[in-house]
Order: C-alpha cells, then structure tokens, then sequence
C-alpha cells in the first residue's frame, strides 16, 4: 500500500505524463505523412519515401537506453526531458532539410525526432513507479491513452500548419515540423516544471528507506535478470511480438488498398479506426489486466491478433468494412500486448533495474518494428497482402502457444 503522500504524487504524476503525451503525439504524429511527402519532393522517387519513418523507428530504438540510463541517473525528469528536447531539435533540422532540400539533413530530423518517441514510450513506464500491484496496468493505460489525442489530431493539422509555414515563408510541408518543434519545447517545459517531485527517485527512496541506492545494472546485465524471470521474459516478448505484428500489417494496409485506386480519404479513415483501435480502449484494457491479470489479457491480445490478420488478410483491396474491422482489432490486440506486457514487465524486475528493463524492451520493440516493417514490404512485393498477414501470425501463434505452455 502507497501513503496517503506517495498516492499524491502519483495522481499528480499520471496527469503531467498524460499532458506530455498529448502534446508530443501532436507532434510526432503530423510528422509521419508530412516527411514521406517532403522526402518524396526533394528525391522526386517515392521509392525512397519510406525513410523517413525508417529513420525515426531507428533514432527511437538508438534512444531507449541511453534515456533509461538518464533515468537512472538523473530520474525520470532528466529522460524524459532530454527525449522531448531532442525530438524538437530533430524537428528544426528536418525545417532546415525541407527548405534547403537536403535529404540527410531530413533524415537526421527524422532520426532525432525518435528520440521523442522513445520518450513517449518510457512515459508509460513513468507511471508505474509509485503505482501499486493493483493499479499498475490502469494507471500505464491512462497515460498511453494520452496519446490519442495527438494521433488523431496531428495529422489534421497539415493543411493549418502549412498555411502557417507559407505565411513564414517556408515550404508548405514543413508546417508539420513546425509543430512539433513548438509540441514537443511544449512537453519539455511541462515535464521539468510540474514532474516534481521525480516519481523514480522517490519510489526508489521509498524503497531503499533513504539508503544508498545499488549501482546501477547495466542494459545487457538487466536482460539477464530478464531471462531468468518467466514472467518478466514473457513481457518483453509479448511487447515486441505484439508491435511486430502491428506495424508490419498497418504499413502495407494502405499500399494493398492503393493497388485498386481507393481513395486517399477512405484509406485514411481505415487507419483511423486503427488508431482508435490500438489508443481509445486503453483504460478499459488496463483495468481488465489489473482485474484479470496480466497473462490473461495478454492471452486475449493474441487471440485478437490472429482475428485481426484472418479478417485482414481475407478482404479484398476495396473492402474498406473489413479492413477497417481487422485494423481495429489490429490495434485492440496491440493495446492488449503492450500494456499488459509492460505492466507485467515492470512489476517482475526490481525498482533499482527498472528503467534499464525498460529501456531495454523499448530496444527490442523498435528493432521489431523496424524489422517487420522492412519484411512486410518484401513479402507484399513478392507475395501478397495475404500471405504478410499469415507470416505476421506465425511469432503472435509462439506467443500464445508459450504463454500456455509456461507455469506462470
């Protein structure tokens, strides 16, 4: 049980990281069509379009431990602080490449500007350092659900930023960036003003009585320790088999429906479901997990999944209805993975090696994405859309048949 004081600051804690995902996905998220477009115009090859977000998952997964050894350091302040200043940094860079052209100067943008979205991912693990066995997963959810917000709002705000963007004289796709280097100053100012008093540093206090703290574990060392928990190893697995199947059938959603000339805007509403999918149900699938357990919902995120790529992978390239069925349980089924694997990581390895934990499973998630979104795109060119959805059910099948194969 909290004190009365501990629980203070964890409501405290939960709205400031709520606020700064809510202002970081504003961000981040109008960035994602505005630099394949940018990158398209200054390469004229739509080839290469998709570098942009190449580059972003890669400066994500490059940031997640360097932010969580900050974390230990410095606490969670000090990470998240550095994340979101580096993510604006990145954001002014990608300006200087849209106006000047320049391709790597663009890419580097992109790069830095994951450093954000690793902090944004180490956000929802802020929220479990004060928060008790029994609201570990609610309190995660909330602040993942912050990112709806953003998701949705982000990308609306294109044609506004870039009307903004040429009254400044700036190529109009730069608008997007614009934003995000005002969000994301925004969500460093709100987390070192109000993140007071650090929520890591005092768990810690909390914990040690006041004492010296243990030094601090490395990353490799803390996925040792990972390995030899179960319950802790089928966290982080089920993070990444989780995101690995999202992101490699939500990137090539909207390249199988191209192929028969759906409108952009239906396209768009797909994906929107999508988003709602995998942010607007979270506070209901972190109140199942602390209510149900962990396992059993991670359990019922599997199931969803292979759902998911049957109703997806079965729909005809025009069949907006179903896809948009599958992309919603796509990404109901992630919501299920990610906050229950979290909350089930976070709670299975000790406070003092927590964020090296996590920033470790940040790793893993990325390189996952980043490696199914670059698989996808070959099995989509050699396969089908079809055949990606079966090969994106095969590591979810694993997860299930081993999350009941262990004793828990």
């Amino acid at each position: 049980m909290l004190s009365l004081e501990a629980e203070r600051i964890q409501g405290k804690t939960i709205k400031i990281l709520a606020t700064a995902q809510v202002l970081s996905g504003i961000g981040i998220a109008g960035t994602v069509a505005a630099g394949s477009l940018l990158v398209t115009s200054i390469t004229n090859s739509e080839t290469l379009a998709g570098l942009t977000q190449t580059s972003a998952v890669l400066g994500a997964a490059a940031m997640a431990i360097p932010l969580s050894r900050l974390t230990q350091k410095g606490g969670r302040r000090l990470g998240l602080s550095v994340g979101y200043i580096s993510g604006a940094m990145g954001a002014l860079l990608a300006i200087l490449g849209g106006v000047r052209e320049n391709l790597l100067f663009m890419l580097m943008g992109a790069f830095m500007l994951g450093a954000a979205s690793a902090a944004g991912y180490q956000a929802r693990f802020a929220a479990t350092d004060l928060a008790t066995n029994q609201t570990r997963s609610r309190h995660l959810s909330f602040v993942v659900w912050g990112s709806t917000f953003g998701a949705v709002t982000g990308p609306n705000l294109m044609g506004p930023s870039g009307n903004i963007a040429e009254l400044m004289g700036l190529p109009r796709l730069v608008g997007p960036y614009l934003i995000a280097l005002v969000t994301l100053t925004l969500g460093t100012i709100v987390i070192q003003v109000f993140l007071r008093p650090d929520p890591y540093l005092t768990a810690i206090h909390l914990k040690n009585d006041g004492k010296v703290r243990k030094k601090l574990l490395p990353a490799r060392a803390a996925l040792k320790v990972i390995r030899q928990s179960p319950r802790a190893l089928i966290g982080i697995v089920a993070i990444a088999i989780g995101h690995l199947a999202m992101v490699s059938v939500m990137v090539m959603t909207p390249v199988h429906m191209a192929h028969v000339d759906v409108t952009i805007t239906v396209i768009g509403l797909v994906i929107s479901i999508h988003v709602a999918g995998m942010y607007a149900f979270s506070p209901i699938v972190g109140w199942l997990s602390d209510k149900y357990g962990h396992i059993s919902v991670i359990r019922t995120g599997v199931t969803i999944l292979i759902f998911a790529t049957i109703v997806a992978g079965t729909a005809a390239a025009d069949d907006a209805i179903s896809l948009g069925i599958g992309l919603f349980m796509l990404g109901l089924g992630w919501s299920c993975t990610l906050i229950s694997g979290s909350a089930l990581l976070s709670e299975s390895v000790d406070r003092d090696i927590a964020p090296s934990a996590q920033g470790a499973s940040d790793l893993l998630m990325n390189l996952a994405g980043a490696g199914g979104g670059a698989l996808a795109g070959v099995i989509i060119g050699t396969l089908g859309y079809g055949w990606l959805c079966v090969f994106a059910a095969l590591p979810v099948t694993f997860l299930g048949v081993w999350s009941f194969s262990k004793k828990l």
